[in-house]
């Protein structure tokens, strides 16, 4: 019923537009007439203003007060989009000339994808947040609900920037699974605004090959409360200002315990987790022209696991086996971040702006586990009839396992940057220059050991075949798989960049350039590393046209050469030893776009179709299992990626945005030229879709359902085996989830009772996984002894889960 009630059209259509009114000295403005159409308010005592204007049309706003001069600016805005106008209004007798702003094109011309917050913070997840709205969008993919790491035509995970407030953000180094992952840096509570591109972008955003999604967080004009809480934690944020404006902050709380969508899966658990931070903004006005904001964050991610018993079921109809695992042992691990940053912003003149930010990150991160995995793989009974039906009957396989961990890593990462802009006519100069020093501190040890019937099996790199129990061994026994290092690794940085942007018009047509240049040179040293100094040159170059056709349509191009410099993952190889000559990975990329925006039923839409090619040389091979990535250390290889991209989104129900992706991907590298096999990222094929909707006679009753599907992975082969050997492909991804939400209080209405301190309250509950579809992220593969085939057996995610959620603010 809810899904496809798109005739209902007597909704009403609107946008806000919110902001703080100032005068000349940076003080705030209080009763200050606001006017639009039929509509109008007043600022309050800290000049805050928020008013509801039609959307989709031009609507001219005036603001006016006895004592300063009256402003007028016209603004379009989408449905639901919120926009914030900050005016300063001047005592002299110069009157300020009528401002047009829309939200067409602000984003479009760079290719960059905004995404609203509202929409962020609804749509249903497992692991809910930026990065799960990311994984609808056509080009981005991910096979792991539980993780927060996403792909981007055929990139992996290290090679996705993400910026909070333009400084760059990083993620822990240690995490191999999805559930061990906790938090996302990005807190949604906080966020104002959510650009992302997938390729092609300016050179102002930093030296990666894939992705760049940069957040900005939002800066308090009014004190408010926001609370959402479910049965996988809970957050809080506040939002506070002085009297004078001056000062404002706001801080973000959130706990979340994975308890709920791990003790759903296959694997019998205690599972005791605790992923909890706090994050704060918090700004200072000296003047109109001097300011400074801090951002902070501490996280505590605690993972403790201790696993008892495990049964899959797998094979076909006519051969049903099934592994069933008893376990001793736990794994405990925790990851403990810290950081902050300082940034100062100084408007020289109206055409100038400098800003200065320093930065420290710093992780301490324990990977400590001791397990016994003891399996028996046997045939199970199928006799309907039976009283062990489902019962393992017939034992192949016999065996055991043991993994043993001791992994702990200290990084301080130390930054310091200063950018700035210079705007003449329709010509805008940007440039910035950083130093970077990255302290690194490691200590790798792991090792395995396999037995099968109560024989050990050695590693693949001997070359003494066991061949117990019917010939005796006499060799010597070795663990399977044995890493042990120790590093101390010193990376330091100097990055920078300069590059000019103009709109303009030829003939008839709206045209727009960007072309830059960034520059980046490394230093690596430490105990036992001769010390290595590389650098490169990044040019790179962006070009859009809106032809003045009856049709509304913008073409754009873009591109150039990018690198991406090692970090220190990228330097440490399969043994754990840290190579300094590892070079930065080339990729020539071009992208070519376009937007065409045109009315059905009435109501706004936009299909957005691109095509990229990329070719990549200095590869460094990697192996990827679950959210794990291990380098080869080496640039023995050469890649390629193309593919296509379709996104349609626009109003299908009145009132709310929904939209429909697709993608095609081709990936392969050549290692030491042996021929082109797919890379781990090779996801083919892409199918996602957000879908909001209401019911139309109970409008408050809204649904967010949230549809991902991905041909699978190159991932089903033993992490230890020759990609060349085995090119195996895990299962299709196959994902529903779906949300409810009954609107108690509204922010656009009044209420009395218990419900007046409420500005919104909201109560519903989700399903993941809907349709309990069986999605696998590897495969433990284990032998028969009599045989000694290898059987693959699925490790599978999350099956259906229930989750109830509450949404509130004061």
């Amino acid at each position: 019923m809810f899904l496809f009630s798109m005739s209902f059209l007597g909704f009403s259509q609107s946008g806000t537009l919110k902001g703080v009114i100032l005068d000349d000295a940076n003080n705030p403005i209080p009763n200050v007439n606001i006017k639009a159409q039929d509509k109008g308010t007043v600022t309050n005592e800290n000049g805050f203003f928020i008013l509801k204007i039609p959307a989709d049309q031009e609507v001219t706003v005036v603001f006016s007060h006895l004592t300063f001069e009256s402003i007028t600016a016209t603004f379009n805005l989408k449905n639901g989009e919120e926009y914030e106008f900050h005016p300063i209004m001047k005592e002299s007798v110069e009157q300020i000339s009528t401002v047009v702003i829309s939200n067409k094109q602000r984003k479009e011309v760079e290719g960059i994808i905004t995404l609203e917050p509202e929409t962020v913070r609804l749509i249903p997840g497992a692991n809910a947040g930026v990065e799960n709205l990311l994984k609808t969008l056509p080009g981005v993919s991910s096979n792991n609900e539980l993780s927060t790491q996403y792909s981007v035509r055929g990139g992996n995970y290290d090679e996705n920037l993400v910026y909070v407030n333009g400084i760059e953000i990083y993620r822990p180094f240690l995490i191999r699974s999805g559930q061990q992952e906790g938090l996302s840096f990005v807190n949604t509570d906080l966020v104002q605004n959510v650009d992302f591109s997938a390729g092609g972008f300016q050179a102002k955003y930093g030296d990666k090959l894939a992705s760049v999604l940069d957040i900005t967080y939002r800066k308090p004009y009014a004190f408010g409360v926001s609370a959402d809480l479910s049965l996988l934690g809970g957050s809080l944020a506040v939002d506070a200002i002085s009297k004078d404006s001056k000062l404002s902050g706001i801080i973000g709380i959130r706990y979340r315990n994975n308890s709920l969508l791990v003790n759903a899966q296959e694997t019998e658990t205690n599972y005791d987790p605790t992923f909890a931070d706090v994050q704060t903004q918090i700004n200072y006005n000296f003047s109109h022209k001097f300011s400074l904001s801090f951002l902070g964050n501490a996280s505590l991610n605690k993972y403790n696991y201790e696993p008892k018993t495990r049964q899959t079921n797998f094979g076909t109809l006519e051969n049903p086996l099934a592994l069933l695992v008893f376990y001793e042992g736990q794994e405990k691990d925790q990851y403990q971040t810290l950081f902050g940053a300082i940034k100062a912003t100084y408007l020289l003149n109206d055409n100038v702006t400098l800003n200065l930010t320093t930065a420290t990150y710093h992780t301490t991160e324990e990977e400590h586990f001791d397990i016994l995995a003891q399996y028996r793989l046997g045939e199970v009974n199928t006799n309907i009839a039976d009283e062990d039906l489902g019962e393992v009957e017939y034992s192949e396989g016999i065996g055991g396992q043991l993994n043993h961990g001791r992994n702990d890593l200290d990084a301080l990462i130390t930054n310091i940057e200063h950018n700035g802009k210079y705007t003449m006519d329709d010509n805008d100069f940007e440039w910035s220059l950083k130093y970077t020093n990255e302290d690194i501190r490691d200590r790798l040890v792991e090792w395995e050991v396999i037995d099968s019937a109560g024989f050990s099996i050695n590693p693949p790199n001997i070359d003494a075949f066991n061949d117990q129990p019917y010939t005796p061994y006499e060799g010597p026994l070795a663990a399977y798989q044995n890493v042990r290092a120790k590093n101390h690794t010193t990376i330091q940085r100097i990055q920078g960049y300069l590059q000019w942007s103009k709109r303009t018009s030829l003939g008839d047509n709206d045209v727009w350039f960007n072309a830059g240049v960034r520059t980046h040179n490394w230093t690596v040293s430490g105990d036992g590393i001769d010390k290595t100094s590389q650098i490169v040159f990044s040019p790179r170059a962006q070009f859009a046209i809106k032809p003045d056709w009856d049709k509304d349509m913008l073409f754009r191009i873009g591109g150039g050469i990018y690198y991406q410099p090692p970090f220190y993952r990228e330097l440490r190889d399969y043994s754990g030893t840290v190579n300094p000559d590892v070079k930065a990975q080339k990729s020539f990329q071009v992208v070519v776009g376009n937007d065409y925006s045109f009315k059905m039923w009435n109501r706004p839409f936009k299909l957005t179709t691109e095509a990229y090619y990329k070719k990549l040389t200095d590869v460094n091979p990697y192996t990827l299992e679950n959210v794990r990535i291990r380098y080869a250390a080496t640039n023995n290889a050469k890649a390629y990626a193309y593919g296509l991209d379709l996104r349609l989104n626009g109003e299908f129900v009145p009132g709310t945005e929904s939209w429909f992706s697709f993608g095609y991907l081709k990936t392969e590298e050549n290692i030491n030229d042996r021929g082109y096999i797919a890379r781990p990222t090779d996801q083919r094929l892409k199918f996602a879709a957000l879908f909001q909707d209401y019911v139309p006679s109970l409008p408050k009753m809204k649904m967010y359902l949230n549809l991902v599907y991905n041909t699978g992975l190159p991932g089903g082969s033993p992490s230890y085996a020759d990609p060349y050997v085995y090119q195996n492909r895990l299962p299709d991804y196959k994902r529903a989830d779906i949300g409810l939400q009954y609107v108690i209080v509204d922010l656009n209405e009044t209420y009395n009772g218990w419900r007046k301190p409420f500005k919104y309250l909201s109560v519903g509950f989700e399903i993941f996984n809907i349709f309990n579809a069986q999605n696998s992220i590897t495969n433990t593969w284990v032998r028969d002894v009599y045989s000694k085939r290898q059987y693959a057996i699925p490790n599978y995610l999350t099956p259906r889960v229930f989750n109830v959620r509450t949404t509130m603010k004061f």
